[in-house]
C-alpha cells in the first residue's frame, strides 16, 4: 500500500521517507499543511514525484485516523 515509504535507521533516524530519500513525511506534510501545492514541492524538489506526495499524504492520514476505545469494566 505504501511502497514509496521507507524506513532506514541510518537515514533521517528510521523517521518515514520518501523512496530512501531524505525527504520525510511529514516535510511534504508540513508544506501542504503551510499551503504549498503538490506542484510547487514537485517544482522546490527534483527528486521527488506525485506520486510521492500523494503517498506521503495517504500515509498521514492513516496515521491520524487511528481509533480510541474506551476500557469497560467493573473499575470506575
Amino acid at each position: 500500500m505504501f511502497d514509496r515509504i521507507t524506513f532506514d535507521s541510518q537515514i533521517m533516524g528510521g523517521r518515514a521517507c520518501i523512496r530512501g530519500m531524505r525527504i520525510t513525511v511529514s516535510l511534504i506534510v508540513n508544506l501542504v499543511a503551510n499551503g504549498m501545492t503538490a506542484e510547487g514541492i514537485l517544482k522546490e524538489y527534483p527528486d521527488l514525484e506525485a506520486e510521492d506526495v500523494r503517498q506521503a499524504l495517504q500515509y498521514a492520514a492513516s496515521l491520524a485516523s487511528e481509533e480510541i476505545h474506551q476500557l469497560t469494566g467493573s473499575n470506575p
